[in-house]
């Protein structure tokens, strides 16, 4: 089976949280392209897919909201899963952080299978407004390795026995 994880990220931590989800997945037997979102052209010989995307002011990230509403038909005809990447603390960890309404609507379009929302990843030295500020009271690394393999595991099963659905 052929997945493919496509990912939008500015900064970086979602682009590892992609790279994460690729590794777990391929490490279930799968075959699996992992691919920036803007740089993905056509979907065919995917059996899933997997979008990600980085949350920026309750947003998520423009390269990821691009890549579904230009794939929307093909991605209805496969399972489709996405991530959140975005809280700034371990909120992600101890508790289900439903998405945030516009991906919520992005799923609704291509129906897709679930959504996690994963914790954030904010450099110290990030550059530009208002990562800038923020990285003064916020930096630091809260995406959970433990989560990701559990969340993948969990569509590794889904995908195995063709219940794909409330992951």
């Amino acid at each position: 089976m052929s997945i493919l994880v496509a990912y939008g990220s500015s900064r970086g931590g979602t682009e590892g949280l992609a790279g994460m989800v690729a590794e777990d997945l391929r490490d279930e037997g799968f075959t699996v392209d992992l691919c920036a979102a803007r740089e993905v052209g056509r979907l065919d010989g995917y059996d899933a897919v997997i979008v990600g995307g980085a949350l920026y002011a309750f947003r998520w990230h423009r390269a990821a909201r691009r890549f579904v509403r230009r794939h929307a038909a093909q991605l209805r005809r496969v399972p489709t899963y996405f991530f959140s990447s975005g809280p700034l603390d371990d909120s992600a960890t101890t508790k289900s952080i439903p998405p945030v309404k516009g991906v919520q609507a992005l799923m609704r379009r291509v129906g897709a299978s679930g959504h996690v929302t994963f914790g954030g990843r904010l450099s110290p030295d990030a550059k530009g407004f208002p990562a800038s500020a923020m990285a003064k009271k916020l930096a630091g690394d809260w995406r959970d390795a433990e989560q990701v393999r559990s969340w993948v595991q969990s569509i590794a099963t889904g995908l195995r026995s063709g219940v794909t659905q409330g992951v």
